[in-house]
């Protein structure tokens, strides 16, 4: 059976009252659906979702009267704390929780239905590609703009209505700068050639990823890929069978130009982010960053010292499936923050937020001035590490703590 036709504004209409909607957010963050759901009373409403901080936008939502189930905090939720859930939860967990309290209704953008009817969920093959069948109403944007890739897909007639329109998917550049460089240069002699890899958000670990352009057969298993990916893929250090599986892809239209190749392979994370399939890749090496490291190898990345900034996300599932086979798992961060004024490796205890990666989920830490291998080392010596690769001006101070 064809689904309706409906125009955006009509979106809230067709969700059942007092009910939890999955909202399809990171690079599947469709503007029709959310600016139809702005313009309209959405109190009694409770919307979920894996929502990227400074990428998606959520305030419209919240001022329409929505409650927000989020598993990462955002920088609107400031002043309607009474109208946000926030479960900081890493991603087994989150499959845990969804699995036992599925939503009841499913916001998706997708591409349009191909020969067979199927809809693809383009570059944002995140937990809607494993919970999508559990959903009783799913209501659609089919956007032309979103790129057919190999992944998880929506069957047209599985949707109760859909909104149809081009609209951009939201695109994002961390940039670059010389301190990411520098740690970079380092962390790349660290990157043995035939490694499979994971690459969490942000400007450093998307650095790092650029410079391995001149490593050859490498593979990418990761539950995000940026622009760097694609670097790799055209310098040709990704190995020729099935070289990139991924379950989200946030970057600038080039990215979506081109995740639509056969070497792109989009999954969930009963795939991505699964322990089992983790443990079972040989030399896999994950590269995450923190906002601190403290003195005993405890990786921080939740909160700086004005408050939660983020959630704990897939790096703490990575770091235990990088356990053995040769696994080797990285953390960058560049040495200090506000113009060299703040240490961000920091004494044990000090650290503003909650530890995201403990002591023995990190193998390396590397900032601009080096790199402390922690594996095997005690108390002492991972604290003598890691201050020789704070900045010069901190380490006497850390030295003293």
């Amino acid at each position: 059976m064809a689904p309706l036709q409906i125009g955006s504004r009509d979106l809230a209409g067709h969700l059942p009252a007092g009910a939890r909607i999955w909202l399809h957010a990171c690079s599947g963050e469709s503007a029709l659906i959310r600016d139809g759901l702005e313009a309209a009373d959405l109190r009694g409403l409770t919307f979920t979702g894996i929502f990227v901080p400074g990428l998606n936008r959520l305030a419209g939502l919240l001022a329409a009267g929505a409650r927000i189930e989020s598993y990462f905090m955002m920088p609107e939720f400031a002043g309607h704390e009474a109208q946000v859930d926030f479960l900081p939860f890493c991603y087994r967990e989150i499959r845990l929780h969804l699995a036992a309290n599925p939503p009841d209704a499913a916001l998706v953008m997708v591409s349009p239905p191909d020969e067979q009817g199927l809809c693809s969920l383009g570059p944002v093959n995140d937990f809607i590609g494993d919970i999508w069948p559990q959903v009783p109403r799913i209501i659609g944007h089919v956007n032309p703009l979103v790129p057919r890739t190999q992944g998880r897909s929506i069957p047209l007639d599985r949707f109760h209505a859909v909104v149809e329109g081009e609209a951009p998917l939201p695109v994002s550049d961390p940039g670059m700068d010389e301190v990411s460089a520098r740690i970079a240069a380092l962390a790349r002699e660290l990157v043995p050639e035939g490694a499979t890899i994971q690459a969490g958000l942000g400007r450093t670990p998307e650095a790092v990823m650029r410079g391995l352009t001149g490593h050859r057969n490498l593979s990418i298993h990761s539950g995000l890929i940026g622009d760097s990916t694609l670097d790799l893929l055209e310098a040709g250090a990704l190995r020729a069978d099935a070289p990139i599986c991924a379950g989200v892809a946030i970057g600038s239209r080039r990215l979506y130009d081109a995740v639509g190749r056969p070497a792109f392979r989009f999954a969930p994370p009963s795939v991505t982010h699964d322990l089992a399939q983790l443990a079972g890749i040989g030399r896999f090496v994950t590269i995450n960053s923190a906002i601190e490291v403290d003195l005993a190898g405890n990786g921080h990345a939740e909160a700086t010292r004005k408050g939660l900034v983020s959630g704990p996300g897939g790096a703490s599932d990575f770091a235990a499936g990088a356990r053995g086979l040769q696994g080797l798992r990285i953390l960058v961060l560049p040495a200090t923050a506000a113009g060299g004024k703040i240490s961000r490796i920091v004494p044990s205890g000090q650290a503003p937020g909650p530890v995201s990666l403990g002591r023995f989920d990190t193998d390396i830490v590397v900032t601009e001035h080096g790199f402390a291998d922690l594996r095997a080392a005690s108390p002492a010596q991972r604290r003598e590490r890691l201050i020789a690769i704070a900045a010069p001006e901190h380490r006497a101070e850390l030295a003293e703590n």
